[in-house]
């Protein structure tokens, strides 16, 4: 959870939705080898264990296999290998970096790739959605904690909806998205201690960045308790910036169980518990519904009015992180944990380069978003309001494609890895077929409700009116966001993330955001120059973006991967070989 404005859900997401999108593969693929009579393939004599059927009372030994998920994190090496060492002519060749693989029943059949394009569609049509639907309904339950908050607060007032989104705002650029950043420098410390001869370094590394966090929460909590004079100066409305400045202060009280919900996560993750923070979210979910609704506008004793919400979600930021502590102990194995000591001042210097890089990825669009409603805050507070609730909506609908490109990141990648060209390619065209069907469902909702949408957030006459005015704007933008978000999914399955960072920053900061202000500013459209803006953005990014993918050369590709895994078997040969003179020397 983060912002009202998290509209993008970045890399550090990423291993969390693999494992759901496994484990709802795992199942059906155990039952076919059952019914077949399969056996499950082994290595040394022990028998590969499948995401859903992974203990937590020991490590996973390296594990190779039909089964459904190569799992990076659990395993030393990336791709299995015979018994001496070295890759064998069954190695998996798992795009870079790598993704998790999940082999789908029709795999099995070398016969398949050469189907015909027309058969190929209809069988990656179904697995695609297969893959899309558990990560779509996980990230939907936890932004559900984000709008709630908004839905509850908009029903006060407009100048309390322009001040929950700005307070958010504020929040995010300076908090949320700075943790986030930080926090994804585990994504490369934790996975690799784990499956470490010391495994204990998790909980050494996990503490370290606990001690990088404290620092970083410190200039922090500086801005939010001094909010209302920034943001005057800022040219904010003043009645809107004192509301949100009081945001700020209640909100900071969940300030810091949000980051150490941020550690926490991973933590669990590179130990391969990946449903337990699925599983807590579910619990805090509707929680943090009722006590939103009953701190906002429940009985006169107990109603606290516009105070309620962000007391809701520090509340709900602390329950998070209290359930995760009790799992930690009660539930998780001490494989991981490391007792506190001096050593978790050092080594800080690590994890702040990385997350200090963490940050430029993850913060950048999330900035250009707040960036917007910065521009739109100075347009009033309806202008504000309506920016809130066009942004939360668009947000909301973002999920479906969003986890589409999970879906089609980890098809594509595993099919290169296969060197299934063919496949992978029709599985790219399909995404991206899909995407457009997927964003004209949202689009058509919004133009035929456009008059009566924005009472679900405000009844405002001058919000729902504008509202209303943008709908057919933001319907279109449906269409183009939904591409440009697949296009990044098969972009990352090529191993293509400089180019799609190269496209999302140029189509925000150097072409959308300075036409939106142009048109918004100089031009006099207001709101709807922004939209103009940001739609132009979506427009280049998802028509560049779609022309790179249709344009790929699959068997290209294929041998690109194969090529990746013969430099790297290389490198740890040779590795392995000073290894061993270094011990001879010894």
């Amino acid at each position: 959870m983060s912002s009202t404005y998290v509209h993008y859900l970045g890399p550090s997401s990423l291993p969390s939705d693999y494992a759901i999108v496994s484990r709802a593969n795992a199942h059906q693929l155990e039952e076919e080898d059952e019914s077949d009579g399969r056996s499950t393939p082994t290595v040394g004599g022990s028998r590969r264990a499948s995401v859903s059927e992974q203990i937590p009372h020991r490590r996973q030994k390296p594990t190779i296999g039909k089964y459904p998920f190569e799992e990076p994190t659990l395993s030393p090496t990336i791709t299995p290998s015979t018994s001496n060492g070295l890759p064998s002519e069954n190695t998996p060749l798992l795009s870079n970096p790598p993704i998790p693989r999940i082999e789908e029943s029709l795999d099995r059949d070398p016969s398949s790739d050469s189907e015909s394009k027309g058969s190929m569609f209809w069988e990656e049509l179904v697995i695609l959605s297969k893959y899309a639907l558990p990560v779509f309904g996980t990230h939907v339950l936890e932004y559900s904690l984000v709008i709630v908050s908004v839905i509850t607060i908009g029903h006060i007032s407009t100048t309390a909806l322009a001040a929950i989104s700005l307070g958010s705002m504020t929040a995010s650029v300076s908090g949320f998205s700075i943790i986030q950043g930080f926090a994804s420098a585990l994504d490369t410390m934790l996975p690799s201690a784990w499956t470490s001869p010391q495994p204990q370094l998790v909980g050494l590394w996990a503490q370290r960045m606990t001690v990088v966090m404290a620092a970083t929460l410190i200039p922090t909590l500086m801005i939010w308790f001094n909010a209302e004079s920034i943001l005057i100066l800022l040219k904010q409305d003043p009645e809107v910036a004192h509301l949100a400045s009081i945001y700020l202060r209640w909100v900071s009280l969940g300030l810091p169980a949000y980051a150490f919900n941020c550690i926490s996560r991973r933590y669990f993750q590179s130990q391969g518990l990946f449903a337990v923070p699925t599983r807590i979210v579910v619990i805090v979910a509707p929680i943090n519904a009722f006590i939103n609704y009953l701190l906002v506008w429940g009985p006169a004793p107990i109603r606290l009015g516009f105070i309620g919400a962000p007391i809701a979600t520090a509340f709900s930021f602390n329950l998070i992180s209290l359930l995760s502590v009790l799992y930690g102990v009660f539930y998780t194995p001490r494989t991981a944990w490391y007792p506190p000591s001096r050593r978790m001042f050092t080594s800080l210097g690590v994890l702040v380069n990385l997350g200090l890089s963490g940050v430029g990825q993850t913060a950048s669009e999330w900035w250009a978003w707040e960036l917007v409603a910065l521009a739109a805050s100075l347009l009033g507070p309806t202008a504000l309001a309506t920016q809130s609730v066009l942004l939360v909506s668009s947000s909301t609908t973002y999920q479906a494609p969003f986890a589409l490109s999970v879906a089609a990141a980890v098809r594509i990648g595993n099919l290169l890895g296969e060197r299934k060209a063919k496949r992978a390619g029709v599985s790219a065209n399909t995404a991206l077929m899909m995407a457009f069907v997927i964003a004209c469902i949202p689009s058509t909702i919004f133009l035929v409700f456009r008059h009566k949408w924005a009472y679900i957030f405000n009844n405002d006459p001058e919000v729902v009116t504008l509202v209303a005015s943008i709908m057919p704007l933001l319907s279109l933008f449906q269409v183009f966001d939904s591409m440009s978000g697949v296009t990044g999914g098969i972009l990352r399955a090529r191993g293509k993330q400089f180019v799609g960072a190269i496209l999302n920053l140029s189509a925000y900061y150097i072409f959308g955001i300075p036409l939106g202000m142009y048109l918004a500013f100089r031009q006099g459209l207001g709101l709807h120059g922004l939209w103009l803006g940001l739609t132009f953005s979506l427009v280049y990014s998802a028509l560049i973006g779609t022309w790179i993918c249709v344009r790929t050369d699959w068997d290209r590709e294929v041998a690109k991967v194969a090529l990746r895994v013969k430099n790297e078997d290389k490198a740890r040969a040779t590795e392995e070989r000073e290894r061993l003179l270094r011990e001879g020397h010894a």
